[in-house]
């Protein structure tokens, strides 16, 4: 019961991103052959300055079909994609839901910790299919342009994504349980994603440590999958999940 209502609530925020992220990913392998002739070209740009290296660092990533997809995909669509979808089912929960909806979860024969947990799990699993079923359209459609990915790399990225992107849903997970609404959760959240981008960009490099560490950076370049990043993540995560528990069980009403 509690995880059917969970998934009631959340299913059309789960189904619309599944179906974005699979378009996203048809396109990111389609579009190689006419990426791979653009490249050629891109060598004899001479751009000054930070922009221009920038540009020729991504052009030369990007002459392998594996370097195609980790940059397209792993790095970019995927990351972006998926983290705005990790808020959005991480904001709202029992305090932003409607004041029905919320008088009869409470009303239900089970602690609030278990209303919460339930919903927070629901939520991490439909994250995890997220970033795994469209990712295995790589290594299926890759042969549709004469290429081949494999499922090790697919799993990787797709763990890495999950187990360091989930810091983000448990940031919005935590605000719901403070916040009555589901707005500023999703707005905080997003804020302190996006500032991440910001971070990396300023400082002259492609983006921040923490989405080095979502796209397994480390695991493409040196084969070295990053496990001091993702265990940080999944340690502060779980502390947030806690707290956002903790508050919800607490909490007045």
């Amino acid at each position: 019961m509690l995880w059917y209502k969970a998934w009631l609530e959340t299913r059309w925020r789960f189904l619309i991103g599944l179906a974005v992220l699979m378009v996203f990913a048809c396109g990111a392998v389609l579009d190689y052959p006419a990426i791979a002739r653009l490249n050629a070209s891109v060598s004899t740009i001479d751009a000054p300055g930070n922009l221009g290296r920038l540009i020729r660092e991504a052009a030369e990533t990007q002459r392998t079909y594996r370097g195609f997809i980790w940059f397209q995909w792993y790095r970019q669509n995927l990351v972006q994609t998926w983290t705005i979808l990790a808020v959005l089912l991480g904001s709202g929960g029992l305090m932003g839901a409607s004041s029905g909806s919320a008088l009869f979860a409470l009303s239900m024969p089970v602690s609030r910790t278990r209303l919460a947990g339930v919903r927070g799990a629901t939520a991490l699993t439909e994250l995890l299919a997220l970033a795994v079923i469209p990712s295995l359209l790589i290594p299926l459609l890759s042969p549709a342009v004469g290429e081949h990915y494999g499922l090790g790399e697919t799993a990787v990225h797709s763990m890495s994504l999950f187990l360091g992107g989930s810091l983000f849903f448990s940031l919005a997970f935590l605000l719901s349980a403070v916040c009555d609404d589901f707005w500023r959760p999703m707005l905080i959240t997003c804020a302190i994603a996006l500032s991440q981008t910001l971070v990396g960009a300023l400082a002259g490099l492609p983006f921040s440590e923490m989405l080095r560490v979502m796209s397994a950076e480390s695991y493409f370049r040196a084969g070295q999958i990053p496990w001091v990043g993702l265990g940080l993540a999944v340690t502060t995560g779980f502390l947030m999940l806690y707290a956002g528990i903790a508050i919800v069980e607490r909490r007045d009403f």
